[in-house]
């Protein structure tokens, strides 16, 4: 306990976090640089893009896995996990609160006024977090070119789950052509593994499959909730590309599926949501703070509501540890294997190579995101969000404001615009 009582400020800097963080992972990322790097010195620039770097190669949410990173250096599994609770909880709450009311919300109100400024202020947060990349990254001609392949094709391909684990492992294997930069050194003895995590990730993974089809195939009364938790444990089991991928696996599993004669003749009683309340919880995501792979507890909720207000909830609590289990099972058990992995120098000069990768994909979700902004529509709203870019990155770059002061800005500046 006494070991917990000396990371309350951490933690309360997680929770600070957790209610500020909006603008999706590409915004996350340049506000954990600033938070836990520059202002409280949690971990180092350069153990942020190793985490960042690492969190890519793993499927699930990864801003959350990399918070989950920042906890476990800090203080173990316990402080982990704790970590991991204190920053999907508010996403959660607030998102299986909206399946509740969904059917009352209005889709032009709030997204569109109090929210518009967030994704300008996210894409200047990933612009400041490029750009600190870069600089410790980026130090030679092949890191250079690695860099700017890495941008291209992802800037054309950003949508296709399996880019990005590829270019980052093509980034390792390309630095590894020559032993120049990093000659060979002494290798320091592997530590031991433990292997818990990853027999218990397997070993749900399979219960929950095994469960959920016994209970199709049988009828069972109750059912919607074992087939429910099967059906985000596999999504956080396999999903690469962050929530951009998730929310379409969930409109084919609950929108299309269900309207297929095929599907339906083998399983007249799937879980199904309407897709205008699927794309309703798709857009509000957006707009709160945390990950959006809290979306699952807004599905979840939607999905179950017909069992009344105590399964609906229960929809709400499955969603949400279903979709996150696997991330921070996974996550747990590969990063000390990777800790390991770096003592070989094949794998140590890889690094260069995928830290390189790293700062290409960053720089192109940048300007991914710029491409689908009303920025050059030479309007009154286009011009305050190119203002909201160059100052958010220009005060994050030169000033020691906090980060929830930025958000707050920008929420004001939406509500008056």
């Amino acid at each position: 306990m006494n070991k917990l009582i000396r990371h309350i400020p951490f933690l309360k800097a997680v929770l600070l976090h957790s209610v500020t963080a909006f603008g999706g992972p590409q915004g996350h990322t340049g506000m954990v640089l600033k938070t836990f790097v520059d202002r409280r010195r949690d971990l180092t620039k350069e153990e942020l893009m190793d985490y960042i770097a690492f969190c890519q190669l793993l499927p699930g949410a990864s801003s959350t896995q990399t918070l989950t990173l920042i906890g476990y250096k800090r203080g173990g599994i316990k402080l982990a996990v704790i970590t991991l609770i204190i920053w999907i909880f508010p996403a959660c709450f607030l998102m299986g609160a909206l399946s509740f009311i969904v059917g009352s919300i209005e889709k032009s109100g709030i997204q569109t006024n109090i929210f518009r400024f967030i994704q300008p202020m996210a894409i200047g947060f990933l612009a400041y977090a490029a750009f600190k990349a870069f600089q410790i990254s980026i130090k030679n001609k092949i890191t250079k070119i690695i860099m700017v392949v890495a941008a291209i094709i992802t800037f054309f391909l950003f949508k296709a789950p399996w880019i990005i684990p590829a270019l980052i492992i093509s980034g390792g294997i390309v630095t590894n052509f020559s032993n120049k930069r990093i000659p060979e050194k002494e290798v320091i003895k592997p530590r031991h593994i433990g292997w818990t995590n990853i027999w218990l990730f397997v070993l749900i993974f399979i219960a929950a499959g095994i469960l959920s089809e016994t209970a199709r195939k049988q009828n069972w009364e109750n059912r919607k909730p074992y087939n429910l938790f099967e059906n985000f444990y596999r999504f956080g089991s396999f999903v690469f590309g962050g929530g951009d991928v998730l929310i379409p696996l969930m409109l084919d599993q609950y929108v299309a599926r269900p309207t297929s004669e095929k599907v339906i003749r083998k399983n007249p009683d799937l879980i199904r949501i309407e897709q205008s309340d699927l794309l309703t919880g798709a857009g509000m995501v957006r707009a709160i703070p945390g990950p959006v792979f809290s979306i699952a507890s807004f599905a979840g909720g939607v999905a179950l509501k017909k069992g009344g207000p105590k399964i609906q909830l229960l929809g709400c609590i499955i969603g949400s540890v279903a979709i996150f289990l696997p991330s921070a099972l996974l996550v747990l058990f590969f990063f000390p294997v990777w800790q390991t992995l770096k003592k070989f120098v094949v794998v140590y000069r890889s690094l260069e190579g995928i830290n390189a990768a790293v700062v290409g994909i960053m720089i192109a979700a940048t300007l991914f995101l710029l491409k689908n902004t009303s920025l050059f529509y030479f309007n009154s709203i286009s011009l305050i969000s190119l203002m909201v870019i160059a100052g958010t990155f220009f005060i994050l770059k030169s000033s020691k404001i906090p980060t929830p002061f930025i958000v707050l800005f920008c929420l004001l500046l939406g509500w008056f615009f």
